[in-house]
């Protein structure tokens, strides 16, 4: 990754998960905590920061609401990946004990990666609008029958106590985030995978989702991730997002693109972005 100065933006309090991925990604930058999604993209896209860290999937519960939406108009490309590891602790206010806890405030999310842990506990999840908020929430209100699902940073920074660590339910627990640039970056000249994200709709006529995927299978282009999102609420109006290998300066690729645009539309391409090792089992 190109050296910056900072800050990385990042949806969530100081601690959050996502602050974590950016400390592990950009070590020694500062970051820059924001209350929603969209704040984080205004924050790159008007240079009060560098770069945007986004959670767009985990890989026990799911992809992040709302992230594909934002991704196409949000006026950012994306310049790489990150797998984050991710291990929940249950955090709870200075001498609470476990037996006492009632119940566990977290983003949606984390709740959903803990929630077969938390109902052997018998602790009621409680949604928050972030972990680290939440965290804090717990700290301020000094209930020794409350907790938070969060990180062991957001203990340490909030003054809590980690009751328990490890809470997940998979021990393989994995948050894949996207970092954001303002414009797109070159290649590293070693880089071994290169990723090309983008969104498109598909003319209406039949089977042309089809047929705007046998223009990768023929090219020989290995597609990584396709989602489809309803558009203005309307069962007809579908949006795709996908992943595919590749650079766009490829002949296959460039080959694979004109039978996209051939049958597709509204095409934007959001970014071509080296591929984290966890792609090749380093």
């Amino acid at each position: 990754m190109t050296s910056i100065k900072g800050p990385i933006a990042f949806q969530g309090a100081l601690g959050a998960n996502s602050d974590l991925a950016c400390r592990q990604v950009f070590p020694g930058i500062p970051t820059m905590p924001c209350v929603a999604f969209e704040d984080v993209f205004a924050a790159v896209r008007e240079g009060r920061a560098e770069r945007a860290m986004i959670p767009v999937e985990n890989s026990q519960n799911g992809r992040v609401a709302d992230i594909h939406h934002l991704l196409p108009g949000g006026g950012l490309k994306i310049v790489g990946e990150h797998f984050q590891p991710v291990h929940h602790c249950l955090l709870g206010v200075r001498g609470a004990t476990l037996s006492r806890i009632r119940e566990a405030l977290s983003h949606i999310q984390a709740l959903g990666q803990v929630r077969n842990n938390l109902r052997a506990l018998g602790i009621a999840p409680v949604t928050f609008y972030d972990t680290a908020g939440a965290a804090e929430e717990v700290a301020r209100a000094c209930d020794p029958t409350r907790s938070a699902i969060a990180s062991s940073l957001a203990a340490e920074i909030y003054g809590l106590d980690i009751l328990k660590s490890n809470l997940e339910d998979a021990p393989n627990n994995t948050t894949r985030f996207l970092i954001m640039s303002q414009a797109e970056l070159p290649l590293p000249a070693d880089c071994p995978v290169a990723v090309t994200g983008f969104v498109f709709e598909v003319r209406n006529i039949p089977a042309a989702l089809y047929k705007v995927m046998g223009g990768f299978a023929t090219n020989g282009i290995n597609m990584t991730k396709l989602e489809s999102y309803m558009l203005n609420g309307s069962f007809n109006a579908t949006q795709f997002y996908a992943e595919v290998e590749g650079r766009m300066d490829d002949p296959a690729m460039a080959r694979a693109f004109e039978e996209l645009r051939f049958f597709g539309h509204s095409i934007v391409v959001l970014g071509t972005f080296p591929g984290d090792p966890s792609r090749r089992g380093d």
